[in-house]
């Protein structure tokens, strides 16, 4: 089998395979290369003696790749085992793969395709890999298992003593993304580069413009010439005059390649930089904040600045090889990023990947303060009506929408989806305002890079589109119908909502026939008091100029609505600390829509509906201010003695449902 679905080919098989293939006896010897990777060669030639793989051929691998739901659903699904973390490899690995590699080189720069990346959907993107000056193209490893579970991965080889140009590099790349864009043109094709192979992609972007390229680059090295390497230039021009002759052997072929690296560095930087206006592909710059061999925290917010569309992700902490970090994990920062798509637009639905127990617990882990602070009582409805502590009362099945109110700030939204994820595995989508996904300008909003642990957890930007994209395929979807409104309320304003005239929902919870939850939440006057509030602020010009500029760089929600939720002023009221309560939640009965669609479609039917929600939610939040008086836990103190008494990790108790 004539590595079937394996990227470029020559027709001379490569040195990489006729090495160490053949033992003294004559019979055919395995190299320890090929039990880890599928190679393919390009000698630069015409494209006559190049073979590419077909659509059908890039479905499979050189590994058998299984392709049923059953394999798609296992890749993508909630209950996503943790085996490549733990089985995850490390620096030393690189070093051992890179050394294997080396001991097997020769030949032109070629294409590889690890074979530890395993089983991909059919429908996975192709990721190229461009490693940074070492060229060996081994610099993933340690993400390998990760993303082979929802790319396509190629890796660019490029042996030491090779000495194929810069701009020779780029046009081989510049074939590879011609060839596989023309067999797939609806496909995005990814570029991670790394230092020098972050300028290569930068490069191939930059010469073709038309083609849907997602570039991630990490410490790009066009800040060469203010890197440390720059003075190493002309000292390597002298250094083999100052060196004892006995060492000029050994050192000759070591200073040669490093002087030819740092030349090709020089010559990359100048290229890139010089295109770097035509770059129109998406693109993720990541920035080590101890680069001690490149200057990439400026570099990153100076190429944020002159690329057209581009985003930064900041490693304060981390050196100049960020993907061989222990704990730097490319797949979660590419999802948080909102970066992964399989077609021409990204899908927040069909695109979305649910988080592993690894992303959840992180993403836990680090907003535990509130989980502790607040000790969040849960309570659900059965089926006969009972109430029930626990989210026991909650559909397994979906579509299932979850109606209720929005607390100060959004408090309640880390205690409720983090406990449905422990409690029920239940992925909530929260339909989010868009200024978590997207700024019109820069400015003083938060940057992007603060909600992506709400996109890890599958947030989605409210529109009609998305709402009906989550229903049909069965989701359980969480919708505030107050919106911003609601979580800006004003003072005096706690627990009202502000919900739309017209029944926004209710037909299209119908149409799929999805029950709709109705849930209270409250516990925000036991966190904090609002004492300056939006009409405090609009009365002092400053404040209001500052209103009025974070607005403007947000997307204008409800421009055709009246009365106070048509009011999506974005701002910060000014709120009063309080020694922290509990948080408090209530999920009603759920209400059946399956059967009524056509009954729903009568405009007098769809509103009642509308109101019996609105309503029950109300009811849900009076239920839980009554109840939580009879709760002896419900200030901190009483909770940390309980909790000193019988474990930090005990269940503290709370009244009878």
């Amino acid at each position: 089998m004539a590595m079937a679905g394996a990227f470029f080919f020559s027709a001379d098989l490569s040195p990489l395979f006729r090495r160490d293939m053949m033992s003294a006896s004559g019979k055919t010897k395995r190299s320890p290369i090929l039990k880890r990777l599928a190679a393919s060669t390009e000698q630069r030639p015409s494209p006559t003696t190049v073979r590419t793989k077909t659509a059908r051929e890039r479905s499979s691998s050189f590994v058998e790749k299984k392709s049923s739901s059953e394999e798609v659903e296992r890749i993508r699904g909630v209950n996503v085992e943790d085996e490549p973390e733990r089985n995850r490899k490390s620096f030393k690995d690189y070093f051992e793969e890179a050394k294997d590699m080396i001991r097997s080189d020769g030949g032109p720069p070629r294409w590889f395709s690890p074979l530890e990346c395993g089983s991909h959907a059919p429908d996975s993107p192709l990721l190229l890999y461009l490693s940074g000056m070492d060229g060996v193209g081994v610099g993933l490893v340690t993400q390998h298992q990760r993303l082979g579970q929802i790319f396509d991965i190629w890796c660019l080889h490029i042996p030491v003593k090779d000495r194929t140009s810069f701009t020779g590099l780029v046009k081989l790349v510049e074939r590879t993304v011609r060839s596989e864009n023309y067999l797939l043109p609806n496909r995005p094709i990814y570029l991670v580069g790394e230092s020098l192979g972050a300028c290569l992609a930068l490069a191939v972007a930059a010469r073709n413009p038309d083609i849907d390229l997602v570039l991630i680059l990490a410490n790009p090295a066009t800040s060469f010439s203010k890197s440390q390497f720059q003075p190493l230039i002309p000292l390597l021009e002298l250094m083999p005059h100052q060196v004892p002759l006995i060492l000029l052997s050994v050192l000759s072929l070591m200073e040669e390649t490093l002087r030819w690296k740092l030349e090709m560095l020089k010559s990359a930087s100048a290229y890139a930089n010089s295109r770097l206006h035509a770059v129109k592909a998406q693109t993720l710059i990541l920035s080590s904040g101890r680069d001690q061999l490149l200057p990439s925290r400026e570099e990153g917010e100076r190429l944020r600045l002159a690329l057209s569309h581009c985003q930064i992700r900041r490693f304060n902490d981390s050196r100049h090889a960020l993907f061989l970090e222990d704990d730097f994990d490319l797949v979660t920062v590419i999802k948080g990023a909102g970066f992964y798509r399989c077609g021409k637009y990204l899908d927040y639905i069909s695109d979305f990947i649910p988080p592993t127990p690894s992303e959840f617990k992180k993403t836990f882990e680090s907003d535990r303060w509130i989980y502790v602070a607040t000790a969040p009582v849960m309570l659900s409805t059965l089926e006969d009506g009972k109430i029930v502590k626990g989210l026991a009362g909650i559909p397994s099945e979906g579509p299932v929408l979850f109606v209720g109110y929005h607390m100060l700030l959004g408090l309640e939204l880390t205690p409720l989806v983090s406990q449905f994820m422990i409690e029920r595995n239940i992925v909530l989508r929260g339909i989010a305002h868009p200024m978590m996904f997207k700024k019109l300008k820069d400015g003083k909003l938060p940057e992007l890079s603060q909600y992506d642990k709400i996109r890890i957890m599958g947030a989605v930007p409210v529109s009609g589109t998305n709402f009906f994209k989550l229903l049909s395929s069965k989701s359980h979807v969480l919708l505030y119908p107050g919106g911003m409104r609601e979580a800006l309320h004003r003072k005096g304003e706690e627990y009202k909502l502000f919900w739309p005239e017209q029944s926004e929902f209710v037909r299209m919870a119908a149409r799929f026939g999805a029950k709709i939850v109705p849930f209270g939440a409250v516990g925000e006057d036991d966190i904090g008091q609002v004492v300056f509030d939006y009409d405090d602020l609009m009365k002092i010009p400053y404040f209001r100029n500052e209103i009025n500029e974070l607005t403007s760089e947000a997307v204008h929600l409800r421009t055709d609505a009246s009365g106070e939720v048509a009011n999506q002023d974005v701002h910060l009221p000014g709120i009063l600390p309080k020694v922290p309560g509990r948080f408090y939640y209530y999920f009603g009965k759920p209400i059946e829509t399956a059967g009524r669609k056509q009954e729903l479609r009568d405009r007098k039917k769809c509103h009642e509906l509308y109101l019996e929600v609105k309503s029950e939610v109300e009811k849900c939040i009076s239920y839980l201010k009554e109840k939580r008086e009879s709760d002896p836990y419900r200030n901190l103190l009483p909770r940390l003695i309980y909790q000193a008494t019988h474990g930090f990790t005990s269940e503290v108790p709370t009244f009878e449902p």
